[in-house]
């Protein structure tokens, strides 16, 4: 994954184990049906990654904020492992037409996928940073915000990849739709805001990750409802 170029209390969010003490992606090819479950793995991962970005960049936790930027190689290397997986199985594996179209949409997915841990990492970073102390604090309550619609679309994200529902698009355009509307909003207000503009430049571009994050839970969602319903495939929501 590349790496980020731009540049905790009691009820602080928990940053599982998810069995850091053993390895997360095995040694020999999976069985084709073992996808899902990595899947699982990853979205939960991402999941734990955003909404814990978000804690640790307004609680001042730089020590979870590190945690969960060391968290991103487990993200890469599981969606190499699905990647080489399921073209494996295209490749040398007896497969259904069906099953064939499902394979090909789940490549199609890793990039967003991949991109969301990304996105989640680089929150994770300015965190790490000690950014959240120099915010205003209407910037502040405009992140948790994001934060919290951010948690929720990809939810429901992960929801529509485990229950292949073909209906949860509408919903996280919606939740996306707001997302951008934050963005709107706190851009204006680093604008007319006296922070630093170090300060102010960096939180612009936070504002930003969580937009691209909303777009690609987006993507994700299109390609569900095209792989359950039929269709041509989506196109991408904005590009990176």
């Amino acid at each position: 994954m590349t790496p980020d170029h731009d540049q905790a209390e009691e009820n602080s969010p928990q940053i599982g184990p998810l069995a850091l003490e053993q390895p997360l992606w095995p040694r020999t090819m999976p069985e084709p049906h073992e996808v899902d479950r990595l899947f699982a793995q990853v979205f939960a991962l991402v999941g734990e990654g955003i909404a814990g970005a978000t804690h640790a960049l307004l609680a001042g936790d730089r020590d979870a904020a590190k945690e969960l930027v060391k968290r991103d190689e487990v993200i890469d290397k599981l969606i190499g492992q699905i990647s080489t997986t399921v073209q494996h199985q295209l490749v040398n594996g007896e497969t259904s037409p069906n099953e064939r179209r499902e394979f090909v949409a789940i490549l199609r997915m890793l990039p967003d996928m991949e991109r969301n841990g990304d996105l989640a990492e680089h929150i994770a970073r300015r965190a790490a940073r000690g950014l959240g102390a120099e915010m205003s604090a209407r910037s502040r309550g405009l992140v948790e915000r994001m934060g919290e619609v951010a948690t929720t679309i990809w939810r429901e994200t992960a929801d529509a990849f485990a229950e292949r529902s073909a209906d949860a698009a509408s919903s996280i355009d919606d939740l996306d739709d707001e997302l951008d509307d934050l963005h709107v909003t706190l851009t204006a207000e680093l604008v007319a805001s006296t922070m630093p503009l170090p300060v102010a430049i960096e939180l612009a571009m936070v504002a930003r990750f969580y937009e691209r994050f909303g777009d690609h839970a987006v993507n994700l969602a299109r390609r569900m409802s095209a792989l359950v319903v039929g269709g041509p495939e989506p196109v991408s929501s904005g590009a990176d």
